[in-house]
């Protein structure tokens, strides 16, 4: 009888010890990166999670260069950007033996905007440049009635900065007294709440709470970012190491599919197709 009792226990243990296994079974993807991409990457992996219960998929934001270091250092399988990877990030991957792979999931289009009180309805690139360099600090040297312009902008660590400053400022450093935020969110929030404020935030986070203004002319949106027309327009990538596998493939293949594209639509972002 003992020895009975002592068999069961072990066979108990054995069936714990195999459940626990078919848990751990699951296959896990982790995503990090761009703010932009994030409620693309969100609801995609929501939707994808629940189709493919085999598979994990762990999403979070940070920005585009946080995402392509964990990338880099082999801490995320997926890097959501919403830039085009650097010159120096190749040259560290090529150190670290990682060979980064570009994945186009969606067009966006960094909009400008004021707050609702704000006269203001259009702005030239090279206004708008002039406002965030600091060579245009009052709303009257636009076109606008006389009250200090409020710049906010994203950091350093955004790729929404980085493709900003290449379309817009074209290389030039944004005025010191900026106020630098981390999110889409973060700068909606004060644009809406501060009548003299200026941000840019992309398609997805376009909101009833803030102005959107055109650009030399034309209105943001997903016709005039698909044809090109609006002028401060980008691609969003998810980066892998190589070519993706396994369940990174699987991800990837969603997002840029019909069932995935849907899903751009329905965030606010321009799908692919």
């Amino acid at each position: 009888m003992k020895k009975l009792r002592v068999l069961q226990a072990i066979m108990f243990a054995a069936a714990i010890v195999a459940a626990a296994g078919a848990v751990s079974a699951a296959e896990k993807v982790v995503v990090e990166g761009s703010t932009t991409v994030l409620p693309i990457a969100q609801k995609a992996a929501e939707v994808f999670m629940d189709n493919n219960g085999d598979i994990d998929i762990s999403v979070r934001g940070g920005g585009s260069g946080v995402g392509i270091a964990s990338l880099l250092d082999g801490s995320c399988d997926i890097a959501d950007s919403s830039r085009a990877m650097k010159d120096a990030e190749y040259e560290k991957a090529a150190a670290k033996k990682k060979d980064p792979k570009a994945h186009v999931v969606a067009m966006d289009g960094i909009v400008v905007v004021v707050n609702n009180s704000n006269g203001i309805s259009e702005l030239s690139k090279k206004q708008v440049k002039d406002i965030y360099t600091g060579a245009a600090s009052d709303w009257s040297a636009v076109g606008g009635q006389a009250g200090k312009i409020v710049v906010v902008s994203r950091d350093s660590s955004s790729g929404t900065f980085e493709a900003f400053g290449e379309l817009v400022l074209k290389g030039a450093k944004v005025r010191p007294d900026a106020l630098m935020q981390a999110s889409n969110q973060a700068i909606a929030s004060i644009v809406a709440k501060t009548p003299g404020a200026i941000g840019y935030v992309g398609l997805g986070y376009l909101t009833d709470s803030v102005k959107p203004l055109k650009i030399d002319g034309v209105v943001p949106g997903r016709d005039t970012v698909l044809s090109g027309k609006y002028p401060v327009s980008r691609p969003l990538f998810m980066y892998t190491n190589g070519s993706p596998k396994g369940a990174v493939k699987e991800f990837i293949d969603f997002v840029t599919g019909p069932e995935g594209q849907k899903i751009v639509d329905e965030e606010g972002f321009v799908a692919l197709k």
